[in-house]
């Protein structure tokens, strides 16, 4: 009896044993899931709750122009984070810091004893100038942490600012370039990882941590910025001069469809938008701004006209008696007394409105409709840029005998400037309507490309003999014609003026005008379009070929040699009319000595500079045009 018990006793502790090392392996076992398998999962869980985040603001990228010239970047802004639970006197040091921020007191200790673990002080501690942020350092406020923050710097201040938008209060973009282009501009910030317990008492035992973020995407404009201050200074004046509503402008490469200028007045200060008037920054006009084209939109009919061969610039005349009946219904031509007899290439030059509803009835209604679509108006030209508009044109149903007319010398339709440019672009360079486009490339941080955008080509819409033609004609509206104010010696310039009237609430309202002009050069192979609207100008007589024609000419002159433009040869001859300054050609002096020029008996005026005999150079240049009452400077050695 005795030895069964023992036996059993030894059974039951042999089963104890071998519980208890199961248990001892179950142990172990878990202990090793947990300490080496899992050790990094429970790290990074524990790590969570200790984590206090003093985040770095995220680096936007940049906005540059076609040469890699800075427009928009970033500059240091700190803002300020307070722990309440590591300060004992709040209210003290609310009041040390409120001076210092030019913040309320109150509202700002309101702020600091907020419950949480960190609190950020915005808008009062939010992108602070170092020079606060030095101040700050020295008063020591426990719990009190500077994170890094940017904001946008703008070194051209206003320039470009209605295209390049403005970011809001979180650095997100809000209009413009800026807002179309957000998710590539935007970038990922840099955080200090603090670790706490619950009373964020710092942990002796974990070391603080750093995550680095991602800096946004540099986009790089087809923009040129010595183009866009040269148009801008232009437009500026113009506004001034003219006590203007507002003025745009652009420039594009005709052969490509890059916009190498784009302006609208009045403009912004891109870094204090929230004073502007939400009509000026919400609206980039040359694309947003739709009106009554006038006159240039007559291009269009030109163009269609000639390769239909309606009509022959030379050999073909019509007669404008100052007015057309259209279906009873009288259309005059802005000069009452008419242009009597003249060829079709003089209709251009005159810018004859009976002459250009001559040309839309030959085509007829279809066929001038077709090309004004072909041309790309009625749709937006889907530029990138943000808030295009499409314009509108009479539809099919309502094309009737008089709007075919007034359609044919832009009158009852709307559109845009960036449709203009676009279709005259096309007029002019061959006849192919290529797409305008404003971004050139995207790059990441490390200037790996992203995307990049090439010239496209939309489709073609009239033939290389057409728009030499074209081109033919609207070099002779400068020189002979409407646009004579543009002129500009040796760069073979063509255009063409605009002077509409402007329609509100539906009816024309008088002596209130838009007056425009389209030009480009060199008119035997065109590398530059500049267009100009000044949107009711006071002070002078309201005609594009007044106002617009020499802004634009001046345009031309400074940025062709930007664009590597130089003199031509060939070009027409401006025909003097009464009321011109008189003008000659500058002659060649080089070479000759005072003596031999003294017995010429020039009536020019001339300056010596130097002490020598023999003219070495000249200003101006031999054979440049010149008034009669300028100076010729004269360099001897």
């Amino acid at each position: 009896m005795r030895k069964a018990i023992t036996i059993q006793s030894k059974k039951r502790i042999r089963a104890v044993f071998v519980l208890f090392l199961i248990a001892l392996l179950l142990v172990v076992g878990k202990l090793f899931h947990v300490q080496i398998i899992k050790h990094e999962w429970l790290k990074e869980r524990a790590e969570a709750n200790w984590d206090r985040e003093i985040p770095f603001g995220a680096v936007r990228g940049n906005i540059n122009d076609r040469n890699g010239k800075m427009i928009v970047g970033n500059q240091l802004a700190p803002t300020l984070y307070f722990m309440p639970s590591q300060n004992k006197d709040i209210e003290k040091s609310a009041a040390l810091l409120a001076p210092i921020l030019g913040a309320d007191k109150e509202k700002l200790l309101e702020k600091m004893s907020k419950k949480g673990y960190m609190n950020k002080l915005a808008p009062e501690g939010k992108n602070i100038t170092k020079e606060q942020a030095d101040e700050i350092a020295k008063l020591q406020i426990e719990g009190l942490y500077t994170g890094v923050d940017f904001i946008r710097t703008y070194p051209y201040k206003d320039l470009l600012a209605r295209l390049i938008g403005f970011t809001g209060y979180d650095g997100d973009g809000l209009a413009g370039i800026e807002f179309a282009y957000d998710e590539f501009l935007k970038g990922t910030g840099d955080v200090i990882r603090m670790y706490t317990d619950a009373r964020t008492i710092p942990l002796p035992h974990v070391d603080d941590g750093f995550q680095t973020g991602k800096n946004g995407a540099t986009v790089e404009l087809t923009i040129d910025l010595e183009m866009q201050q040269i148009v801008e200074r232009e437009l500026m004046q113009a506004m001034e001069k003219y006590d203007a509503a507002q003025a745009l402008g652009i420039v594009m490469n005709p052969k490509t469809g890059e916009i190498l200028s784009l302006a609208s007045f009045p403009t912004f200060d891109p870094a204090n938008y929230q004073e502007a008037d939400q009509s000026i920054y919400n609206r980039n006009l040359p694309v947003w701004m739709t009106f009554e084209p006038g006159s240039t939109f007559k291009i269009v009919t030109l163009a269609a006209g000639l390769e239909e061969k309606v009509i022959d610039l030379h050999n073909d005349h019509f007669n404008d008696p100052g007015f057309s009946m259209v279906a009873n219904a009288k259309l005059r031509c802005w000069k009452r007394s008419g242009h009597g007899h003249q060829s079709f290439l003089e209709v251009v030059e005159n810018s004859c409105n009976p002459g250009f509803i001559e040309i839309g009835q030959r085509l007829g209604s279809e066929r001038l409709d077709k090309y004004i679509r072909d041309f790309g108006f009625g749709e937006s030209t889907n530029s990138g840029i943000a808030g295009e508009a499409k314009g509108i044109l009479f539809s099919k149903e309502a094309f009737g005998p008089v709007e075919q007319a007034t359609t044919a010398f832009g009158q009852g339709i709307s559109v845009t400037p960036i449709q203009q440019v676009q279709a005259v672009s096309a007029a002019i360079n061959g006849g192919n309507l290529y797409k305008p486009y404003i971004v050139k490339e995207i790059k990441d941080e490390k200037g790996n490309t992203i995307q990049s955008f090439e010239p496209e080509l939309k489709r073609r819409v009239i033939s290389e003999e057409t728009s030499a033609q074209v081109r033919e004609a609207l070099e002779s509206v400068v020189a002979n014609g409407s646009g004579r104010n543009a002129f500009t010696d040796g760069l073979r310039v063509g255009g063409k003026t605009g002077t509409a009237q402007k329609v509100v609430d539906g009816t024309y309202k008088d002596g209130d005008y838009i007056v425009s002009f389209i030009g480009f050069a060199p008119a035997d192979d065109p590398e530059l379009l500049v267009y100009v609207a000044v949107d009711s100008p006071q002070n002078s007589i309201q005609f594009g070929g007044v106002i617009a024609a020499p802004i634009v000419g001046r345009i031309i002159e400074e940025i062709a040699p930007l664009a590597g433009i130089t003199k031509r040869e060939g070009q027409l001859e401006k025909e003097y009319r009464w009321g011109d300054p008189l003008t000659h050609r500058v002659p060649d002096l080089t070479g000759m000595t005072k003596g031999m020029i003294a017995r010429q008996l020039h009536t020019y005026r001339i300056e010596w500079h130097g002490d020598g005999e023999e003219v070495k150079y000249q200003l101006p240049a031999a054979d440049t045009l010149m008034q009669v009452d300028d100076v010729i400077h004269l360099y001897t050695e």
